[in-house]
Formats: C-alpha cells, sequence, structure tokens
C-alpha cells in the first residue's frame, strides 16, 4: 500500500524563490472529506488524479494516477468543489531531502507552506533557514481544508 509521509510548515522570507523556478498548478477536490480526499491536479503540463485517506500523525495512505489533462480540466471547471486550489510550486532539494515550496494564490494568497516527504515518521530533516513553524498536525494547512476556508477567510 502507498504511504505518504510528509511534514508541513509555514515558510519566512523570500530566499527560496532564487533557489529553483516555480511550476503553476491548479487543483480541486471531488471529495474533501475527512476519511478521504479526491483531487486533481494539473501541474504544468501534467495532470494528476490522487486519493488519500485519514491523516495519522504525518502519515497517511495516497495512490496518484497520471490521468489526460483535458480530462483533469473538464473536471476541474465541472465537478470539484469551490474554489479551486491555485499555487506555484518550488521544488528546492536541500540537505538529503527536496523540499516543496507552495507559494498560494486566489483566495489563499498569502500563504506559503513548505512540504518535505520523509521515509520515517520519526525522521528529523535538517531545517533550511527559510523554514519557520511546523504546521503538520493543524488540519487549516492540508489542501482540501484550504479548499473550504480559505486563508483570506482566516
Amino acid at each position: 500500500m502507498a504511504q505518504e509521509i510528509e511534514r508541513k510548515f509555514l515558510v519566512k522570507g523570500t530566499a527560496w524563490r532564487a533557489l529553483a523556478p516555480g511550476t503553476l498548478y491548479r487543483q480541486g477536490y471531488l471529495s474533501s472529506v475527512k476519511e478521504r480526499t479526491v483531487r486533481v491536479r494539473i501541474a504544468g503540463e501534467k495532470a494528476f488524479l490522487t486519493v488519500k485517506g485519514v491523516n495519522r500523525g504525518v502519515t497517511r495512505t495516497e495512490f496518484e494516477y497520471p490521468i489526460p489533462v483535458e480530462d483533469a480540466a473538464a473536471m476541474l471547471d465541472a465537478l470539484c468543489e469551490r474554489p479551486l486550489i491555485e499555487k506555484t510550486r518550488y521544488v528546492i532539494p536541500f540537505g538529503a531531502h527536496t523540499w516543496e515550496v507552495d507559494e498560494f494564490h486566489g483566495e489563499n494568497d498569502g500563504l506559503v507552506v513548505a512540504e518535505v516527504e520523509l521515509a520515517r515518521a520519526d525522521e528529523k530533516p535538517v531545517l533550511p533557514d527559510w523554514v519557520a513553524e511546523d504546521v503538520s498536525g493543524d488540519p487549516r494547512y492540508f489542501n482540501s481544508n484550504l479548499a473550504k476556508a480559505p486563508f483570506k477567510s482566516w
């Protein structure tokens, strides 16, 4: 079974922007209930359908499948919950890990979050100096919840 183990942090400053080019993401949720999320995502020129289970600490079940971009666009436009999540993702290698920094747009403008995938739940990654507070346990920062309660409404 596929497992996702990740930690999520707020980001400070803008130094991280110079470390990698960004890719525009557009994503929406066909289901965003706590027990499972079903996400449609267009990332640059690729598209994916992702199913995730309930969080257990920083771990959860995850299945992801490539789909045609045209299908993803149709689902985002006609079937997904609103608002959609729009963000630019920067993939930044640091130490033994690759960090994904998401700079949100639209209803979540002003929010910048960094995620790092881990091999084990108890792993302690070396933190870049642009990483701030650990928000892994705060459900407000889950993308599925940002679609329901956008950052601008906090």
